[in-house]
């Protein structure tokens, strides 16, 4: 393996780091709705449903919204510096190591812990079709699974990642098929609901404002991971472009997926029913397809498989990334001749071989707490990438830089984006179970950032030991 000189408090893009430049643009747009298609849609789509209605429709628009002012603002920075540390390494650029070290520890632990509950999950839903089979050596043989696909190459990981998410796409694309000849009458067997679902005695909006508000709290969660776009940009070639493209062309295909899918659910199944526990297999019911119940377990579970790839990849980059940067062990940066960064690959990972024990151990204890904690990571990541983008978009228009990318209506994009995020945690606040989870995480970040101030400080004494006392 090759260790790289460590880098000083400068950001990645600026130095050679040695990984890989073979993905394909294709790859890296399936690998953003890899990451972003999940059980979000799948599975917790319902829970919006139930909450606000019909009315989720308008907490989909409100956090799409965001969303895409959010991936144009990281496209920007991505596009002009790319960097596996991506976010992180712009927070730095803007705001200083401290920041860039939290948010990337704070994204990292969120994403090692995710890629755990996705193999217990993934393995929940398959052992639901086959119950002889252990949920926790399912969840270990994902992992071992995983891990060797993710240590194979960046060209070798994102074929297989397009491949994969390819399943999902297609299984979406069917669901919508069989949504449209639903509502236009076209199943014999099945007639058609019309409108009465969505403007019924209960009305587009049974839950009122409030339900919106809480739909909205589960709709914003269910689109973190688009972000990993760009954190493989720099495993990319010809970064400039095929960022701008992926960015583009992810927002449109997971606004259309996820509009499209809630827009079918709340139209075929009513908001009060129970169904919505599994709201694809609920309509595929009301289609009276056979097996509809058995095909859409095993797709969720692929598709927590495949969001499992995607964030074990980015994990592991970014804390190759915080190596380079001196924030983590300095043997996380070694690679191999093929660009591969072993020893990220497998920190990554070891939480998740972990969890396989403590869910023999505990079984559905121990990962729903941790959980919790990482829940609203995603709002914090998401606002330190607005706030990057405005500094470092000032700095760039002060110093006559071109930008490969811009995010159109600067500033008052980013100003319009962070107001959103405001709104979304002052929201989160008047919901307990929400308020648990956003404090969780607010300590959660207190906490990485003093470890990550004394770990800067004490890098900044290494470096310069005329400031030592």
């Amino acid at each position: 393996m090759t260790r790289f000189p460590r880098a000083s408090g400068q950001s990645t893009g600026a130095h050679p780091t040695g990984l890989g430049q073979s993905m394909k643009p294709r790859q890296l747009i399936m690998m953003g709705l890899g990451s972003a298609i999940g059980a979000g849609l799948f599975l917790g789509s319902g829970a919006g449903v139930q909450a606000a209605g019909p009315a989720v429709l308008v907490s989909y628009l409100i956090a799409g919204t965001l969303v895409i002012i959010v991936m144009g603002a990281l496209g920007e920075m991505a596009a002009a510096h790319p960097s596996s540390g991506a976010f992180s390494t712009y927070a730095e650029k803007a705001l200083g190591p401290t920041a860039g070290a939290t948010i990337g520890w704070l994204w990292w632990g969120q994403l090692v812990i995710v890629i755990a509950a996705e193999a217990v999950g993934a393995a929940g839903l398959i052992a639901s079709v086959w119950p002889g089979l252990p949920v926790w050596l399912l969840a270990l043989a994902f992992m071992i699974f995983f891990t060797a696909v993710n240590l194979l190459g960046v060209n070798n990981y994102g074929e297989f990642e397009f491949w994969f998410a390819i399943i999902k796409v297609a299984a979406i694309l069917a669901f919508l098929a069989v949504g449209v000849a639903l509502m236009a009458g076209w199943l014999p067997q099945s007639p058609s609901p019309g409108l009465a679902n969505i403007l019924g005695t209960d009305g587009f909006a049974p839950a009122g404002l409030g339900g919106i508000a809480t739909g909205l709290l589960v709709v914003i969660f269910a689109f973190g991971g688009t972000e990993i776009v760009a954190v493989a940009a720099a495993e990319t070639r010809n970064p400039q472009r095929s960022v701008a493209r992926a960015v583009k062309t992810v927002v449109w295909r997971i606004l259309v997926f996820y509009v499209g899918s809630v827009l079918v659910i709340t139209l075929v199944v009513p908001w009060d029913s129970p169904a919505l526990a599994s709201p694809f297999a609920a309509v595929l019911a009301e289609a009276r397809i056979p097996g509809a119940d058995v095909a859409m377990t095993m797709i969720a579970a692929v598709a927590l498989l495949s969001a499992l790839n995607a964030n074990l990849y980015g994990a592991s980059r970014m804390i190759f990334s915080l190596s380079r940067r001196r924030d983590a062990p300095a043997r996380l940066q070694e690679i191999t001749s093929r660009g591969v960064p072993v020893p990220a690959v497998l920190a990554s990972v070891a939480f998740g071989f972990a969890a396989t024990v403590l869910e023999l151990v505990f079984p559905e204890k121990v990962l729903p707490v941790l959980l919790n904690f990482v829940g609203s990571t995603c709002l914090a990541v998401w606002g330190m990438v607005l706030l990057s983008q405005l500094i470092l978009r000032r700095r760039a228009v002060r110093d006559g830089e071109t930008l490969p990318m811009k995010l159109p209506g600067y500033p008052w994009t980013s100003g319009i984006g962070l107001a959103l995020l405001a709104g979304i945690i002052v929201i989160g606040l008047f919901s307990p179970a929400t308020a648990v989870q956003l404090g969780s995480t607010a300590a959660l970040i207190g906490v990485i950032a003093l470890l990550s101030r004394v770990a800067v400080h004490r890098k900044q004494r290494t470096a310069d030991p005329a400031r030592m006392s």
